[in-house]
């Protein structure tokens, strides 16, 4: 893949729209946008392989660790081998706190959704880039936290493997 369609999907599934009032590409409850975006890169001309955390405000990618991480990653996914070929995988985290503490229990319900609706947009743009993916929810919390170095508060919930089909 090329750095510029990383940089696409991305956006779509977490890019701002509006920059005054910061509102991003998917829909999210109270506007309090509890996703966390990584890039798990194997496969990306002009950038190095390793794990990225991607800054909406920014538009940038901050590096969190060097190496291709992608067979760890299927391993982590129960071997699911779509993790291992993608070029770059995206994984979705929650930090479920920033919807809980306005909404209560009912706040996880919003989280899932606003998962679900960034991982479509994700899906939507890979095609309109002739890109392939697939959405993943079966995998090991606890080795993809380890291996995306996430914060307690931080539970993943969505793979999505991307790259050229």
């Amino acid at each position: 893949m090329t750095l510029a369609e990383v940089a696409q999907v991305l956006w779509s599934a977490q890019g701002i729209t509006d920059s005054k009032r910061g509102f991003r590409t998917a829909p999210s409850a109270g506007a309090l946008f509890p996703l966390e975006a990584y890039v798990v890169i194997g496969n990306v001309e002009g950038l190095a392989e390793g794990v990225y955390k991607y800054k909406p405000d920014e538009h940038e990618l901050v590096k969190g660790r060097g190496g291709d991480v992608r067979d760890k990653l299927a391993v982590a996914a129960l071997e699911q081998a779509c993790v291992r070929a993608g070029a770059i995988a995206i994984v979705f985290s929650a930090v479920y706190e920033r919807t809980t503490r306005k909404y209560g229990d009912r706040g996880v319900r919003y989280v899932h959704m606003e998962a679900g609706h960034a991982a479509q947009n994700v899906c939507l743009q890979a095609v309109s880039l002739n890109l392939g993916t697939v959405v993943v929810g079966a995998f090991k919390d606890d080795e993809v936290s380890k291996i995306l170095n996430l914060s307690d508060e931080e539970h993943p919930l969505y793979i999505l493997p991307v790259g050229k089909i």
